[in-house]
């Protein structure tokens, strides 16, 4: 008898096939997904005997090998494989890794972000693998949340559509699929405290979270993964109403829902919502999840309630279908051919990885210092970051994950700051001393100031390390740490020109930066090519266009300190603070002069079902070509609901030659006025619109445009 029935039948088709043959024991087996790392030997092997859905963090051969023992399961349904290929295929050592997503979204760049996607595709699927758990859709509003970094910013229209533009990477040559997390609002805690409650209404959800995701299931999207936490302390593995009622009913979403690590457990030992693991796995299957994250427990819990009848059959067919389909899809049931392992670290995405490094980097001060002229005969590089790898990858590698590994050292092509500076300015011209370290336990600043003082300029690289961020380690204080302001002043005093980089997972607080450097450049975590970016950089030998996609504050407790916000504070300021942040949204300087005119509506009256055009001529008055990205905002200026006092409603990335002028047009949807009102419609209400075409938040032409 054939285990399924032939590839040139429609998918549905062989899915319904499928089903029909299928126990109930295969059924439940196809919900669950292990992680080997954490099994007994013992443990591993039965699973992989009794041919499991999914499999977390298996990489190369034993991928091969589980492939096998599951083709001589009855059915031989194939396992999914599933990584963290955050930003690229970090987990393996060797492969290529890219600017994290807070890094690579400061490039606004959405054709380069698809292929950085589909790079990451070839990556993982050449390694046996089929999932990856990216992209991130969180918004990263309270900087105190330790997982900034895996973020693309603050900006929900920016995190839907770069979130868009990985996802058709990642998927558009069906060699994996993504899983678009964490299902929802889980950045948005209390207090920035990672995997706590979020006590936001539904209304809020609508308004700024769901957006993002809303754009993952209209491209089609494969996976979404169920957040930590709580939306007004219901927990999210448990709550019908965010995952089966709006996400799968009313969002129309076609693929599957995994929780996160552990949630079905999490439901009895950390969140108390549930008596034991039978309960937990009853409310997690009934809210919507179709598969379990690493509770092992699950499948034999899942099991008694079918034995008990206390679950509906329906309810696991509908969930393994999900789960077949993205299999099916992949051609996992059809010998799938896979990328040659060569292509892991090829030349091609070095290429892909290299641009998108440079366009990730913000120049956020630039007092006519760069780039660094001929008279620059020697540098001094400083700094606890400068020579730093780790820190410059941040989260989410080979270093860290599944298991922290101290000793290993890069395999691939890599360039930290000071590789980079010593590539591109050659190594005679490089003193370097590191000066401190993060935390405080290494002092040696009395060295560097001598060795700044033998320079003509003074690149410091400072920030913070992976031990100050990610799941666990959520941030109240956001100064530098240790004695890197005492470095910092240090060089200052020395009267040299000193360009400040740094090499961190999130916004800190830098306004000394601002007010004392020569320059200040941002790279957040730039992969393997971030320290040869800012080489080039300062050396202009290309001219910057990476702009924030996430505000800086004064102080911590400034935070959250978005640019989206309402009016109606008293004051407008906290009483011992200047107005404002450090940096904003938006911010980012060239090594041009753009200037905008002429901003012209397609009509300036218009009506609730119009799509409407707006141009703006971008002129480039600098000696160099450069690209610059044109940021739409809008304000709805009389609302029946507080709104904010300017929200990002499109932005395009143009190159524009030295002296051209460019007419940049960008569509508004006047249906993406809408408003969420108290009663959970959405609604374009009449009245006057000012529309702002600019390059930041600050710097922007105006009209009115009048809705009826």
């Amino acid at each position: 008898m054939e285990k399924y029935k032939d590839k040139n039948v429609d998918i549905e088709e062989r899915i319904d096939d499928l089903l029909a043959r299928m126990t109930v024991e295969e059924k439940v087996g196809q919900m669950l997904q292990v992680s080997y790392n954490v099994l007994s030997k013992e443990d591993y092997e039965k699973y992989k005997k009794l041919g499991i859905g999914s499999f977390l963090h298996v990489l190369g051969d034993e991928a091969d090998d589980i492939r096998k023992k599951a083709s001589e399961t009855r059915l031989g349904i194939p396992p999914l494989f599933g990584i963290d290929a955050i930003h690229g295929h970090c987990l393996l050592n060797g492969a290529t890794v890219f600017p994290s997503q807070l890094a690579m979204s400061c490039s606004f760049n959405r054709g380069l972000i698809k292929e950085m996607g589909r790079a990451t595709a070839k990556e993982v699927c050449a390694d046996g693998l089929d999932w990856t758990f990216s992209p991130v859709l969180c918004i990263a509003r309270d900087l105190r949340w330790g997982r900034v970094d895996e973020t693309f910013g603050e900006d929900s229209y920016v995190i839907g559509e770069l979130g868009q533009a990985i996802i058709d990477g990642y998927e558009c040559d069906n060699l994996i699929i993504a899983c678009a997390k964490h299902y929802i609002a889980y950045g948005e805690a209390t207090g920035g405290r990672d995997a706590y409650d979020s006590p936001i209404t539904e209304r809020k959800i609508r308004e700024v979270f769901l957006p993002p995701f809303k754009k993952a299931a209209d491209i089609g999207c494969g996976s979404m993964m169920t957040a930590y936490g709580s939306i007004d302390a219901l927990p999210l593995t448990a709550n019908r109403r965010i995952l089966r009622e709006i996400l799968k009913d009313e969002i129309g979403f076609k693929g599957f829902v995994v929780t996160d690590w552990e949630n079905v457990r999490s439901l009895v030992t950390k969140q108390h919502a549930a008596k034991d693991l039978a309960e937990a796995s009853l409310k997690a299957v009934e809210a919507g999840n179709d598969m379990s994250m690493n509770t092992h427990e699950f499948y034999e819990c899942m099991l008694s309630l079918v034995r008990d009848k206390k679950i509906y059959m329906s309810l696991i067919d509908n969930a393994v279908r999900r789960i077949l389909r993205a299999k099916f899809r992949l051609g996992l049931f059809d010998n799938k051919e896979r990328p040659n392992r060569s292509v892991i670290g090829c030349e091609g995405h070095k290429n892909i990885n290299h641009e998108l490094a440079q366009e990730s980097l913000v120049l956020l001060k630039n007092e006519n210092v760069l780039p660094l002229g001929g008279d620059t005969k020697t540098i001094a590089v400083i700094g606890p970051n400068a020579d730093d790898i780790r820190a410059q990858y941040g989260d989410w590698t080979f270093f860290s994950h599944p298991e922290p590994k101290k000793d290993v050292e890069p395999l691939g092509d890599y360039y930290t700051v000071l590789g980079g500076m010593r590539e591109v300015f050659g190594e005679k011209h490089i003193l370097y001393e590191k000066g401190c370290d993060i935390y405080g336990e290494e002092n040696n600043i009395d060295k560097a100031v001598k060795t700044a003082k033998k320079a003509d300029a003074v690149v410091c690289v400072i920030g913070d390390c992976l031990a100050q961020n990610g799941e666990y380690r959520d941030r109240a204080n956001l100064d530098l740490s240790g004695n890197q302001m005492e470095l910092i002043k240090r060089l200052v005093g020395t009267q040299k020109k000193v360009i400040a980089v740094l090499v961190n997972c999130k916004p800190l607080c830098i306004s000394y930066l601002k007010e004392n450097c020569d320059a200040v450049i941002e790279m957040f975590n730039g992969g393997d090519f971030g320290g040869l970016a800012v080489a080039e950089l300062i050396a202009g030998k290309f001219n910057p266009s990476g702009k924030l996609s996430i505000s800086f504050p004064q102080y911590g407790a400034q935070t959250p300190c978005y640019y989206n916000q309402y009016d109606g504070w008293h004051g407008g300021q906290y009483v011992d603070l200047q107005k404002g942040n450090v940096y904003d949204f938006g911010d980012g300087l060239s090594y041009s002069e753009f200037v905008y005119s002429n901003l012209k509506l397609s009509k300036k009256t218009a009506s609730k079902d119009d799509i409407i055009e707006i141009s703006v001529d971008v002129t480039n008055r600098g000696s160099m070509d450069g690209k610059e990205t044109v940021m739409l905002f809008v304000n709805d200026v009389v609302s029946t609901i507080l709104t904010p006092t300017m929200e990002l409603k499109g932005f395009e990335k143009v190159f524009i030659k030295s002296g051209d002028t460019k007419t940049v047009t960008l569509k508004l949807d006047i249906k993406d006025l809408a408003i969420v009102t108290p009663d959970l419609k959405y609604v374009v209400e009449s009245g006057e619109f000012e529309i702002m075409v600019g390059r930041n938040t600050k710097e922007y032409l105006k009209e009115i445009l009048t809705v009826k």
